[in-house]
């Protein structure tokens, strides 16, 4: 679990450097900005930008019940990112899985991808598609 937590530390770090750089250079403006945007940054590569992560074990048993897609993503992915931040609202009917916190998730990724992790790895009615189009996993939501 910590190691999701690695990148957004190191971005906080890195942009109170920054920023107490440009403070003492004379410009509290633009380090107020670099602070705020390494911020934002961390926010975005944490875990705290997706909806709760359930067990492979579980989401694969609640998939099964009603139909959703299953989505194995991990912290500071850009790709998962991306994807979630185009579902928007309707990211939560999904059931998504962090593969960082749970060794069966990441054991199902490897058989989807051939011995690799790659995320996002989205699995619809049993079959796996490998970092699949937003509007396609979208579609999948709806039915």
């Amino acid at each position: 679990m910590t190691r999701a937590w690695i990148l957004p530390v190191l971005l906080l770090l890195c942009g109170a450097l920054v920023a107490s750089g440009r403070a003492a250079g004379g410009s509290p403006g633009a380090a107020v900005a670099l602070l705020l945007l390494f911020v934002l940054l961390a926010a975005a590569a944490s875990p705290l930008v997706f909806p709760r992560s359930t067990g492979a074990a579980e989401a694969g048993r609640r998939a099964a019940a009603d139909g959703r897609p299953v989505v194995y993503w991990r912290p500071g992915c850009v790709f998962c990112l991306r994807l979630r931040v185009r579902l928007a609202g309707r990211a939560h009917r999904a059931h998504w899985v962090d593969i960082w916190r749970d060794p069966e998730a990441a054991a199902v990724v490897r058989a989807a991808t051939g011995g690799d992790e790659t995320v996002p790895t989205v699995v619809v009615a049993g079959r796996a598609h490998v970092n699949p189009d937003p509007a396609w996993v979208r579609e999948q939501l709806t039915r």
